[in-house]
């Protein structure tokens, strides 16, 4: 056909009026998606003439395919040009001439159902895609071929849904170039850089080579040594800005440990390596693929935030939906591709349906069978990992009680000499000392793990039960208080109950047999210089006779007491964050120093009184701080008492 001599108008179809300046303002988040879509569909149209030839449609041919995206800034243009499909003058007008009129749906009617489609890597649907240029442009051009042949056609369009039909400017031998020129208040997007960056955000890993061109770059004279009639150097050919076969599409088995580094490093500009990875390859009827990883951080209070790249047929959609991954895993740093996922138009935000709830529930299963295989098949790589994951697994057993359940008989406790050791581990009846000899553990009548919130702080209870036979677990973190109680609740009861218990909330476990004497002197001169009427004595004999007494606590009115502090952290309890704790002062019967002080008691009351508070200020240093008062009595009465020696 003569183009010029044929030119004819028309005004893009649509009912809703001033449907442009929605698109412009409205169709899309953040205007730099325009790219991804323009890009995507070049991709279609690429992989629809792969699916033509597959199909026996046409005959192949050694053309190599890529899309090249093109900025021009001193032209005002960016161009994105594919080699595949391309349209006859009847399909621009078709597809490009109707709003939302998808020729992806249309591809999809005439040669396969939804469901292949999805698999072969179609991922239009809305025909909206393309108007998201007028976002940044106020005219685009369309020049395009189609693989049947014929002429090569110029399709205009401005702002106002009017187009025409011209003289194409050059001739293309398959496939379509969209020239967007760029408005003046929209220039960014003339800049090499920010079009770079974009396409590193939204193509790095489409299944269409993607190359990148700098008009402006590739136009300057480049500078030469010597001779100034020296011929200009032949610019280099670009190579692909992307991975068109990203790692989460091979088999794990077809994967190494430093691909997955490599990997991990690449896509999230982390260079600390992860901890471990999980590589889901889900098949029918779930059909997505990725790669999870638990990062590494520094300490316990850098922020754990993760990010977890959501691809749609190796098309970025966006970070961290909350639909896909739960809450509680949002820490994981990963990248998944879900092709079936019921994408919006904007391909941005998803719909909740049952696809992605099973979506969401196999991503936790996969997480609890690494978790669990690891502490099975790779225990001590996993007690190497498990300081840094533990907060986040107790946090998932908090908010899934599902999670839990899969993964209660990999939780580890850390005891104070630095083993690691499952809850039935830890009631094991005997274990191995350094010496390599068999000791059996100490008899327990209920299944009780003891802990320390305080290593350093408690260690003469640590040293104390540590005699007897008990391990220890470390629970230092915030979160371990919920999480005991949550481990508590979910234990239940019978056999396989379990309470946890801090080594300075009861002593019972450190008593030996015997006649317990009391004294009511002893008890009202340990009243008298703690300044507590009300203060609890009990007196037992302990096993370790060189502790004349000891401070404890009830493991419910500690508990109490932190649950209290931390609402007062939130801001939610105010004054109740001074929730009044309840000391219980044992007095070891058995102690030397307390048979002492009973006969002091009648002999020298001044010098009980010295003692007397020195032990029960030395007992208090063991749960906390002094106070400035407290500190100052301490000092006094023990400078007092050596004055007496």
């Amino acid at each position: 056909m003569n183009q010029a001599s044929n030119r004819r108008a028309g005004d893009i179809s649509v009912e809703t009026a001033h449907i442009f300046p929605i698109i412009k303002k409205w169709l899309y988040s953040e205007k730099d998606i325009f790219l991804r879509e323009l890009v995507s569909n070049a991709a279609d149209a690429v992989t629809k003439h792969k699916r033509l030839i597959s199909l026996g449609e046409i005959e192949g041919d050694d053309e190599a395919y890529r899309i090249t995206v093109t900025v021009d800034k001193t032209a005002g243009t960016l161009t994105v040009s594919d080699n595949g499909i391309g349209m006859t003058e009847e399909e621009v007008s078709r597809y490009l001439g109707n709003i939302a009129l998808s020729g992806a749906l249309d591809f999809v009617s005439k040669y396969e159902n939804e469901k292949e489609a999805n698999a072969s890597g179609i991922i239009g649907h809305f025909g909206l895609g393309f108007y998201s240029a007028f976002m940044v442009a106020d005219t685009v051009e369309v020049v395009t071929r189609s693989y049947t042949g014929g002429d090569t056609i110029r399709w205009v369009c401005d702002t106002n849904g009017a187009y025409e039909f011209t003289e194409a400017p050059y001739a293309l031998g398959r496939g379509t170039d969209i020239i967007l020129h760029i408005t003046e208040e929209e220039a960014e997007y003339l800049g090499a850089y920010k079009v770079r960056d974009m396409l590193d955000k939204y193509c790095s890993f489409m299944p269409t080579e993607i190359y990148f061109v700098d008009a402006d770059q590739e136009d300057a004279e480049p500078e030469t040594e010597g001779d100034s009639d020296a011929e200009p150097k032949t610019p280099a050919e670009p190579t692909p800005i992307n991975d068109t076969t990203p790692l989460w599409q091979k088999a794990p088995s077809e994967c190494t440990e430093e691909e997955y580094k490599d990997f991990y490093r690449k896509v999230f500009h982390d260079y600390r390596e992860p901890l471990f990875h999980i590589h889901i390859n889900a098949d029918y009827p779930l059909n997505f693929k990725g790669i999870l990883y638990f990062p590494r951080l520094n300490n316990e209070y850098e922020s754990i935030e993760g990010q977890v790249k959501l691809y749609y047929n190796q098309v970025f959609v966006a970070d961290n939906v909350g639909e896909v991954i739960p809450e509680y895993l949002l820490m994981l740093k990963g990248v998944l591709d879900c092709p079936e996922l019921p994408l919006n138009v904007s391909r941005s935000y998803l719909q909740n349906n049952v696809y992605v709830s099973k979506v969401s529930a196999h991503i936790v299963k996969k997480v609890c069978d690494k978790l669990n295989s690891l502490c099975l098949n790779e225990r001590e790589a996993y007690e190497g990992v498990w300081d840094s994951i533990k907060t986040f697994v107790e946090y998932a057993c908090m908010r899934d009680r599902k999670f839990y359940d899969r993964v209660s008989d990999s939780l580890l406790f850390k005891l104070t000499d630095g083993k690691y050791v499952t809850t039935e581990e830890y009631f094991a009846p005997a274990e191995v000392v350094d010496d390599g000899t068999i000791r059996e553990s100490a008899e327990k009548s209920e299944r009780v793990v003891y802990y320390t919130s305080d290593p350093e702080g408690q260690a003469q209870y640590v040293s104390l039960f540590a005699a007897e036979g008990f391990r220890v677990a470390v629970l230092d973190k915030l979160i371990d208080s919920q999480f005991v109680q949550m481990y508590e609740s979910y234990a239940g009861s019978g056999e396989k109950a379990v309470r946890f218990q801090r080594i300075d909330a009861d002593v019972t476990a450190l008593t030996k047999d015997g006649d317990v004497t009391e004294s009511e002197a002893l008890t009202t001169l340990y009243r008298e210089v703690s300044g507590n009427e009300k203060l609890e004595v009990k007196f037992v004999p302990l096993k370790d006779e060189s502790v004349p007494a000891m401070l404890t606590v009830s493991e419910q009115s500690r508990r109490m007491e932190e649950m209290m502090r931390m609402y007062a952290m939130q801001g939610g309890m105010g004054s109740m964050s001074s929730y009044p704790v309840d000391y219980t002062l044992t007095v070891n019967t058995a102690a030397p120093l307390t048979v002492k002080l009973m006969d002091l008691c009648e002999s020298d009351s001044d010098k009980a009184k010295l003692i007397a508070s020195q032990i029960y200020r030395l007992c208090l240093l063991s749960q906390r701080k002094l106070t400035a008062e407290e500190l100052t009595a301490f000092l006094a009465s023990g400078f007092d008492l050596l004055g007496k020696l």
